[in-house]
């Protein structure tokens, strides 16, 4: 059986109606500002749909209590029942099917979450059998599911935030169909909203709220303008339960008024003056204030006193005997040695200091020194001997008084590090290394005993210093304490940087074929060289056009050594092609020669004709020779 519930109209005159059968399966949000019709729209709703389903209502205001006068709600006020109470109303109110308001008024934040959260968890875990549908209605849903937390304890949020979460998630299995308004969807939590398939978006202004309406709704950016020019009682709807496009409808009137109607705007009293100075500065009536809360009974002192009485009157207290000085010096040293006990096990330094103390404490009651254990504070002076290695009577010590003075200006965790490295110096034994250094601190890093190091040396404690063996020495600054000379294979050292050999190339990492572009381009450039050499040699022919050849061969060593300074670091050293090497020692020598002979030997006139070479001397022969070979 469908059934229909009419909600009003639509703004063509058409009837608008909700499927009560599909709502309790898909839950609604309604959301507005105040003044919206937000209350109004949840009255039609309840009056509406009270002959067919069961309700209860969450009415942090009092304005749904006027439902009981029409329909038969039972209304509960929360101020007179504890949470235990209201957890047991709620479950009673599911085995029976009666219809309940909740009314809230009165309370404060926190105790409105706390009895909303327990109330809403009694119809929650009622038995399978009594899974009977419900329409659970939260008026100002964000004050019991609030997206931040306020001023309200985490406890009260926590509960009334789990219940609101059970509800909307969970609850439909159980027959609960939640309904929930709110003034601002940006102040409700997300995971409570985003459970409702049925929307009924109201008046609003805020950008932020109209964006992430527009979006519950499907409606584009520019559409969200339109929840401004909403009036009063009109909204958008959208749902399974109301229409699969986005519908604007007006509410219809109700039956029943809030008992705390919109104030209208009246005349004021007409009085004199003195007639309302003398009513409003009147005395304050004797003590009429409300009369305070008890605090919470202390379960320990009722037990102790209890325990106390139940005693037999005659048993006399027991008298406490002074303890002698060989007694306290024997249970100081079952202290160190339960402390001692402590620090040996394996990770006993990278633990929190309360973890060993409560390790300590119990090992204390063990060792039946239950009312000699120390404090906290006391335990932590202790932990900084005992990782320093001191006793208790070395601590004592005038020497060791001063030592403490001095560590007390470092952090708590850095005290135990430094009377470590004092106790070394002082017995002369050998500079503690980084891997002690850094378990006393608790840390597994060798770079960060280093730090300690540094910063006890900016602070102006100590003196950090290598001898000529790389071993380090620690010297205590105004006290002369120095350690002696550490193992160097203690002390963790950065692996200096390998230098990458000239030969090898910067590019190695580069693929292959961008290696062979830069020798081939490598060759390129050592071609044209080559080329502009031998252009130069072949003028030797006729020396009289080239009165400076010296400084020619000078010129060519300079633009060669030019051309290869300016090649990249990456492209290796320049190799000649092929037998250009060969031939270039071939043509130095002749050089030489040619030099040594001079002009005197040399026939400029053709003797043959213009195709074949002059007649030159026996000097000249192997040159040219090797000049017709090159251009062969």
């Amino acid at each position: 059986m469908t059934v229909a519930i009419e909600m009003g109209q639509t703004t063509a005159g058409a009837a608008a109606a909700m499927d009560l059968e599909e709502l309790l399966a898909t839950r609604l949000l309604v959301q507005g500002n105040s003044g919206s019709g937000k209350s109004h729209l949840l009255r039609r709703l309840l009056e509406q749909s009270a002959p067919w389903v069961q309700q209860a209502i969450i009415d942090p205001e009092g304005d749904f209590v006027t439902l009981a006068e029409r329909f038969g709600h039972l209304v509960i006020e929360a101020e007179d029942h504890t949470e235990r109470g209201l957890q047991v109303a709620g479950e009673r109110a599911r085995l029976h099917r009666v219809s309940t308001v909740l009314n809230l008024e009165g309370l404060d934040a926190e105790n409105q979450m706390r009895r909303a959260a327990a109330f809403l968890g009694g119809m929650f875990d009622v038995d399978r059998d009594h899974w009977y549908p419900m329409l659970v209605v939260v008026d100002e849903a964000q004050l019991f599911a609030p997206a931040v937390a306020g001023e309200v304890s985490d406890e009260a949020r926590k509960l009334s935030l789990g219940a609101m979460t059970n509800l909307m998630c969970r609850g439909r299995k159980r027959g609960l169909a939640g309904i929930i308004a709110t003034q601002r969807l940006a102040k409700l939590a997300k995971n409570v909203a985003a459970e409702a398939s049925n929307f009924l978006m109201g008046r609003t202004f805020l950008d932020i709220d109209m964006a992430r309406a527009a979006d519950l709704l499907g409606m584009e950016r520019r559409q969200a303008e339109a929840f401004r020019d909403l009036e009063r009682g009109q909204f958008m709807a959208l749902g399974p339960a109301l229409s699969r496009r986005p519908l604007r409808l007006n509410i219809g009137p109700t039956d029943t008024s809030p008992r705390n109607s919109t104030p209208r705007l009246m005349p004021l009293p007409e009085a004199t003056l003195e007639d309302a100075r003398a009513v409003i500065l009147a005395a304050p009536p004797p003590d009429a204030s409300r009369p305070q809360r008890r605090p919470a009974p202390d379960l320990l002192e009722q037990l102790r006193a209890a325990k106390a009485a139940a005693a037999p009157e005659a048993r006399a207290e027991p008298i406490e005997l002074p303890v002698s000085a060989e007694e306290l010096a024997e249970r100081r040293e079952r202290v160190d040695r339960t402390l001692r006990a402590v620090l040996a096990e394996p990770d006993a330094g990278f633990r929190a200091i309360g973890v060993l103390y409560q390790e300590f404490v119990v090992r204390c009651r063990i060792e039946g020194l239950g009312a000699a254990v120390p404090d906290l504070n006391e335990f932590r002076r202790m932990l900084t001997h005992a990782r320093a290695g001191l006793g208790t009577d070395l601590a004592d010590d005038d020497a060791w008084q001063d030592v403490s003075l001095r560590a007390s200006i470092l952090p708590d965790d850095m005290q135990g590090v430094f009377m470590m490295i004092a106790r070394a110096a002082k017995e002369g034994w050998p500079c503690p290394g980084d891997a002690a250094i850094a378990r006393a601190y608790g840390s597994h890093s060798l770079r960060r005993a280093q730090r300690l190091l540094s910063y006890m040396e900016e602070q102006g404690l100590i003196v950090c210093q290598l001898d000529g063996g790389g071993r380090r020495i620690v010297t205590l600054v105004e006290l002369a304490w120095a350690t002696a000379p550490g193992d160097p294979a203690t002390i963790c050292r950065r692996s200096p940087r390998k230098a990458r050999p000239r030969s090898e190339p910067a590019d190695s990492g580069a693929s292959p074929h961008l290696r062979r572009l830069g020798r081939i381009e490598a060759a390129g450039r050592t071609r044209r060289i080559i080329r502009e050499h031998a252009a130069i040699e072949y003028d030797r022919d006729e020396p009289g056009n080239r009165e400076q050849r010296d400084h020619d061969e000078a010129d060519i060593g300079q633009r060669l050594v030019e051309a290869l300074d300016h090649r990249p670091h990456a492209a290796g050293e320049i190799e000649p092609i092929a037998d250009q090497a060969e031939r270039l020692d071939a043509a130095d020598k002749k050089r030489h020669c040619d030099r040594g002979a001079g002009d005197r030997e040399v026939v400029p006139e053709f003797s043959q004709g213009i195709d074949e070479g002059p007649a030159i001397g026996a000097h000249h022969q192997c040159g040219v020779c090797g000049v017709d070979e090159r251009h062969a």
